[in-house]
């Protein structure tokens, strides 16, 4: 197997995401102005994409607002600095089951909708980008369920294709990288298509390095990619990723230090992961290539 590193790496910088980290740092972002900030922020370090979720800016508690993702976009395109915008489009498939012994009804957590509103925002917004977690997986959780039907990412994948919205594909294991060439022969999703590999997360694809690499080689070749880990695996699957071929991310959304017992932002985890792309001798690249690359049009939103 042949060393093919990549040597044009962009970095996606997952600004705040949808996990209950909003008491265990204060550095996590929760109003649509810290997000904008935050992302802000690590675009000046080198970040060329942002990815964001929203929140309760009173809470912190994961939110899918329309109105919070408007203010989130507006601040974002009004600001000085050019950077390609990304949102979550994996909100509202979540159900959390009622116990071993009496499944039914669903708990408190579960928040289920229908293909076009878990879409809503992104037809407003009109990010350049925007994720499809392409499957249904168990989580850490012992009864909580990240559902995500064939029927359903039909459905939202080609609402991405319809409104010119780059889709990207988010794999947790080797299954969901089988249904999304599914999704591109179909037509559903066009090609070159563009994947994150999510390593690491339980219980889906583990991080070592042969399930990563696995992974990689059921990436088509002519397809773009990102990869990432949790915790303090994530700045080694930098280096991982920009060896394998692929390009990286980092951010507050998987892992919430710098060092054992350093609490670390946005913009310090984006230097950080620049300073180790650039020492083994690639380049970052900023939104304007990334676009070119991925054939992306910034647009304002609606």
């Amino acid at each position: 197997m042949p060393l093919t590193m990549n040597k044009d790496v962009f970095i996606t910088a997952a600004i705040t995401g949808s996990g209950s980290t909003q008491d265990r740092s204060p550095h996590v972002p929760r109003s649509p102005k810290e997000i904008a900030d935050s992302a802000i922020a690590a675009a000046k370090a080198g970040a060329a994409v942002v990815h964001c979720h929203v929140r309760d800016p009173e809470t912190g508690v994961p939110s899918r607002k329309t109105e919070y993702y408007r203010e989130l976009t507006d601040r974002i395109r009004e600001s000085e600095v050019d950077m390609v915008l990304n949102l979550t489009a994996g909100m509202g498939g979540d159900i959390v089951f009622g116990g071993v012994e009496s499944p039914l009804p669903t708990a408190a957590g579960t928040d289920m909708v229908g293909a076009t509103e878990r879409m809503a925002h992104v037809i407003e917004c009109r990010p350049e980008i925007c994720t499809l977690d392409c499957g249904t997986m168990n989580f850490a959780e012992a009864d909580y369920v990240m559902t995500n039907t064939p029927g359903m990412l039909r459905a939202m994948g080609q609402m991405m294709t319809d409104a010119g919205v780059k889709p990207e594909i988010e794999a947790f294991d080797t299954g969901h990288l089988w249904f999304a060439k599914e999704l591109v022969k179909e037509g559903v999703l066009t090609s070159p298509a563009l994947v994150q590999l999510c390593m690491g997360v339980p219980w889906g694809a583990p991080n070592d390095l042969n399930t990563f690499m696995a992974m990689v080689n059921n990436v088509p070749d002519d397809w773009n990619w990102s990869a990432f880990s949790l915790g303090r695996d994530q700045m080694p699957y930098v280096a991982a990723s920009v060896l394998a071929g692929g390009n990286v991310r980092v951010g507050l959304e998987d892992n919430l230090m710098l060092g054992r017992g350093n609490l670390a932002t946005n913009e310090m985890l984006v230097s950080h992961a620049k300073g180790i792309i650039e020492s083994l001798g690639a380049n970052v690249i900023g939104p304007d290539a990334v676009r070119e690359k991925l054939g992306l049009t910034k647009r304002a939103p609606v």
